[in-house]
């Protein structure tokens, strides 16, 4: 008997309280070879069309004509179990399929003799009016552009105005990595079979998929997975006998001339997220030495007067080039890094500041770059980067031996020794200027009171845009970087 479907995204935050394991394209292929071999004939894709019309009618319950459009493989061999069992329900189900005579799978052709039996109605257009539409087009098999009657269906299926549910993956994204061939489909749902998906969460995946939902069909994997989705962090308690030696001193060292904003805005957010005491060092000629009068906690020196090796340190947010000349010092005396922004421009063009960053203590930094950034590093661009985000993180975490968040559509979060994951916390308003520095100060003043990088990088992601989605469903109002540190 299949299990239930639950929503992983888009649904109650109940369901991010755990680390919901992810798995790629071939491990996913393995486990339903093994699956269907120890299950009588026909039973997966019996379950997988059970689920997938249970959530169409969930979504839809008032559709009368849905629409299926399948593929020649097992994705269109569930959408004709789907048919049949929402023919039987008393909607009207219509399936198109491209080469119809064609050689299916056996089990695919099973499931279309059923759905004939019960009365779908097959054709070779789509309806001219329908309430909801199946996306059973094609699943994790290989990603390849999309031509003719394919891409046409697409079109139609992307400028629908109604629900459109995606079996497994919605058609042209990536199972592992998220990329998506240029003509996609823009699901409003989409029910993951089997494991979840890496593509799901990161890059496209969740412009592309809308609420993400779960079946596993009953099967368990046994293989380790590929990586996680971030969980709840703890809830971080300050004890009553506690004091501001207790929750660490954190250092925000950037801001040259003309970009001072940039640390204040780190060093406000380290503020705001508990840290015991927040100093700010300026990089420029000209530092700015003085005071905050709107945020007087705040302490303004001059750098060389501060002892790094009882700190965090916060480093690049607005540097600018005068970060080159305080990134030893920092890479050889901090306690505890973060480093964002042009600490990491700096970095990737010095070999001898990367051996430094890689003979830091195990545990101790954490890299906060964007994927542009990220590319200097890996001396690649942008589009490589964002092509395979998981492999890209993964790549400078073990090359710099330090905790990556890559930033973006479903963060990375990357370690040595750990196996990564993605945020699934965070939405558009994140993007503005500003809100980098936030993340970075506010892993700062996590990384005082965590044991280890890899820990506070993922509490602080998941805080960061569990802000951004709290904000959006209370407040009208956009949200800027400095409003994102004062709510933290």
């Amino acid at each position: 008997m299949s299990s239930s479907s639950n929503c992983i995204v888009g649904g109650s935050a109940a369901n991010q309280l755990a680390a919901h394991a992810l798995y790629g394209a071939q491990a996913t292929q393995q486990l339903e070879q093994s699956a269907a071999s120890d299950l009588p004939p026909h039973t997966l894709m019996q379950r997988a069309g059970l689920a997938l019309a249970q959530l169409t009618l969930a979504v839809a319950p008032h559709s009368k004509t849905i629409w299926i459009a399948c593929g020649p493989g097992n994705n269109g061999g569930d959408g004709f179990e789907a048919a049949m069992h929402l023919k039987r329900w008393g909607k009207q189900a219509v399936v198109t399929c491209q080469n119809i005579s064609a050689v299916i799978p056996e089990d695919a052709a099973l499931s279309r003799q059923r759905a004939l039996a019960a009365g779908v109605e097959f054709s070779s257009t789509a309806p001219d009016r329908f309430d909801a539409c199946i996306d059973a087009l094609f699943g994790i098999g290989a990603l390849r552009p999309l031509q003719g009657l394919y891409t046409e269906w697409i079109e139609r299926i992307n400028t629908c105005k109604v629900p459109v549910i995606a079996v497994d993956l919605p058609t042209g994204l990536h199972a592992d990595t998220g990329h998506a061939v240029n003509v996609h489909v823009k699901a409003s749902h989409t029910l993951s079979l089997l494991t979840l998906k890496p593509g799901l969460f990161t890059a496209f995946g969740r412009d592309a998929c809308g609420e993400i939902w779960f079946n596993d069909l009953g099967v368990k994997p046994t293989a380790p997975a590929t990586a996680y989705t971030n969980p709840t962090p703890p809830p971080r308690e300050r004890r009553h006998n506690s004091h501001k030696g207790s929750y660490g001193d954190v250092l925000v060292v950037g801001g040259d001339v003309g970009m001072e904003g940039a640390a204040l805005l780190a060093a406000t957010a380290a503020l705001h997220a508990g840290a015991g005491r927040v100093f700010v060092a300026g990089v420029g000629d000209n530092a700015p030495l003085g005071v905050d009068t709107t945020q007087p906690e705040l302490m303004f020196r001059a750098f060389h007067t501060l002892d790094l090796s009882q700190m965090v340190v916060v480093a690049g947010c607005g540097g600018g080039t005068a970060m080159a000349r305080h990134m030893e010092a920092v890479l050889q005396h901090a306690a505890r890094l973060v480093l964002d922004a042009d600490g990491l421009n700096v970095l990737a063009q010095d070999s001898h500041l990367q051996t430094l960053l890689r003979n830091r203590p195990k545990g101790s930094t954490v890299l906060t770059p964007h994927p542009l950034e990220a590319a200097r590093l890996l001396h690649t661009s942008t589009a490589e980067v964002q092509a395979n985000r998981l492999a890209a993180a993964q790549e400078l975490a073990d090359r710099l031996n330090c905790c990556v968040v890559l930033k973006g559509s479903g963060s990375i979060i990357a370690a040595p020794e750990h196996t990564p994951r993605i945020n699934t916390t965070g939405n558009a308003n994140l993007a503005t200027a500003g809100t980098g520095d936030v993340l970075a100060g506010l892993a700062g003043a996590l990384l005082a009171t965590h044991t280890n990088a890899f820990d506070a990088a993922c509490a602080s992601v998941y805080q960061h845009g569990l802000r951004a989605d709290q904000w959006r469903t209370e407040s009208a109002r956009p949200l800027t970087a400095l409003r994102l540190a004062q709510v933290l």
